[in-house]
């Protein structure tokens, strides 16, 4: 575990409550400059949960959420993109009414200085140019989700946040999206991301945690998970009362 001194992200304890359901439970969770980490888990997990409660759109119950160094825990969400945290929701969430391009804008609102801009991305994902002035309603799922990245890109995020970007994708789009995942991190943004397709995390991560109801069920590199140990955990096979780790 990296302490929090060298962590650009550090997550120690942390719950967080819908109302009198936890949906996360006392986890603990580091993310290094430069590194992709992926939380797997089924449907009702508390994956997304978690992203909220990191991007500041849930105030959790317990623990502390420590930034580059500082404790953001109480920090609102504006404040959290200023500083370079930008999440990328579950479905999207574009403006349909807007092109997009303007849709693309909408991320320079509280931007970071740094290398990502509309034109940036635009690059990124050639095709957004010529259609520029489409509106986002017109899109396909992946189109949209490749302008939700953009999006949440031309923040230049220090720390980008993905939730289920396979989510409802065709296999050969949701690996198109994923191969652009070098290009993000060579810019220096660290990612975590959410992810129902296991396979896929296992292939982009450097580390991943297993989450179940809540906690923490398995954490380690994909090259030191078995199948058999990510099929426990995903599924609560063999679980520990407080969650093997």
């Amino acid at each position: 575990m990296r302490s929090e001194n060298s962590a650009l992200l550090s997550v120690r304890g942390l719950s967080v409550h819908h109302g009198q359901l936890r949906a996360v439970a006392d986890l603990d969770l580091d993310v290094a400059p430069g590194e992709t980490v992926a939380v797997i888990g089924a449907n009702g997990a508390g994956k997304s949960t978690l992203l909220s409660a990191l991007a500041g759109t849930l105030r959790p119950s317990a623990g502390t959420i420590h930034y580059d160094g500082r404790d953001i825990t109480r920090l609102p969400a504006h404040r959290r993109v200023t500083d370079g945290i930008c999440l990328v929701p579950e479905g999207r969430r574009l403006f349909p009414s807007l092109t997009v391009e303007e849709n693309l804008q909408t991320g320079a609102y509280r931007r970071r200085p740094g290398p990502w801009t509309v034109d940036a991305v635009m690059e990124l994902f050639p095709w957004m140019r010529e259609r520029r002035d489409q509106g986002a309603a017109q899109l396909s799922g992946g189109e949209q989700q490749a302008v939700a990245i953009g999006r949440a890109l031309v923040g230049n995020p220090r720390l980008l946040l993905l939730d289920e970007v396979s989510l409802g994708l065709a296999p050969t789009v949701v690996q198109r999206i994923y191969g652009l995942l070098p290009r993000i991190l060579g810019q220096g943004t660290s990612v975590l991301l959410v992810e129902q397709d296991v396979s896929q995390a296992l292939k982009v991560a450097d580390r991943v945690h297993c989450l179940l109801e809540g906690r923490v069920a398995l954490s380690g590199r994909p090259a030191d998970l078995t199948a058999a140990q990510v099929e426990q955990a995903y599924f609560g096979l063999a679980r520990s009362p407080g969650g093997a780790r």
